[in-house]
């Protein structure tokens, strides 16, 4: 859906955008919206057959994966080749090279709006990021290593997940502190929480260059594998609050999306679980509901003044999301696509 408005780099003046990660629903919906601004938008995924890359008028790069030692030199020749003006970051794992290659890519006149490596770390590391909130005194579930779980309280309900990762892959939720001790050996890197009951909820945020934050905040109220296929927008000071700590908290700079739960238990009422340093998999409906999300942020990374007056929005406004069939075609497509990495 086209934003109610737009301001001047946000619409207007059209950019040569690089969007990666177009295989996931962030980086998708991100490419689309820029393109609805009037942007032309250079869609990068490892997949060569990433929905993101056969989206009409967007120039098509298939890059290497982000733990490839090639990827970053990767990014920035392909930024020289399509002469891009900036880059937006659609997915986590492509976070840390892109933050290597910050530097370069300014000197070849690419900008990038990201938060501090230290920031990006402390939001890709679930156990820097509870002990970064806990040091803030802002409400997140009591986290163990798998050397600790001697530590957790009889009764407490878990949850088994990745130290790093996103979405909901590889997370478990065991009946006892045993079944936790095998979970352990079976997920990557494993990290345990404290399972929080409630409404679950997502803030899509943009925090301008003087620290200053803007939130949508929606209910999540159907998820499916980590994404929101239903949400509904809402107002709650406690939750916009405990928000604006937790950017604060984590240095978080640009476009981000935070994630909780209202409890209504006492000082634990608003509980936060998780910060992505992206835009979120549902932003369309900030749009939907009224907030020029996309169209401020690009005028933030080039430099000029975000209009959080743009970034007002509804209540009650609603998203759905389900799965379409994009483009069906010859597997010819994929060789042309393989043969421009």
């Amino acid at each position: 859906m086209t934003p109610t408005g737009t301001t001047a780099a946000g619409a207007g003046e059209g950019r040569r955008i690089v969007v990666t990660g177009v295989g996931a629903n962030p980086g998708f919906d991100l490419a689309r919206s820029l393109q609805h601004l009037g942007h032309h938008v250079i869609a990068t995924d490892a997949q060569p057959l990433a929905p993101g890359l056969l989206l009409p008028d967007v120039t098509a790069r298939v890059t290497p994966r982000a733990d490839d030692p090639r990827y970053g030199a990767a990014l920035l020749r392909l930024c020289r080749d399509t002469d891009a003006d900036a880059l937006i970051v659609g997915i986590e794992p492509d976070l840390p090279p892109v933050l290597r290659a910050r530097r370069t890519l300014a000197a070849a006149g690419v900008r990038v709006w990201l938060p501090t490596a230290e920031a990006v770390h402390s939001c890709l590391d679930k156990a820097d990021f509870h002990r970064v909130l806990a040091e803030h005194g802002v409400p997140t579930p009591r986290s163990w290593l798998p050397d600790q779980l001697d530590q957790v309280p009889k009764g407490t309900e878990l949850v088994v997940k990745p130290r790093g990762g996103h979405g909901a892959q590889h997370v478990h939720f065991p009946a006892t502190v045993e079944q936790a001790r095998v979970l352990c050996e079976l997920v990557p890197d494993p990290f345990v929480q404290e399972r929080i009951h409630g409404e679950e909820f997502t803030a899509d945020c943009l925090v301008d260059r003087a620290g200053r934050a803007s939130m949508v905040l929606r209910r999540r109220s159907l998820v499916k594998a980590g994404l929101a296929a239903v949400a509904v927008t809402f107002h709650d000071e406690r939750v916009a609050e405990q928000v604006r700590r937790t950017l604060a908290a984590v240095g978080a700079a640009g476009l981000s999306c935070v994630q909780g739960f209202i409890t209504d238990h006492g000082p634990r009422a608003v509980v936060i679980t998780e910060v992505n340093v992206r835009v979120a998999g549902g932003f369309a409906l900030a749009e939907a509901a009224g907030a020029d999300l996309i169209a401020e942020a690009v005028n933030g990374l080039f430099g000029q003044a975000v209009d959080h007056g743009r970034l007002a929005y509804r209540d009650d406004v609603f998203l759905t999301k389900y799965t379409e069939t994009l483009t069906v075609g010859d597997v010819s497509t994929l060789r042309a696509l393989q043969e421009q990495q």
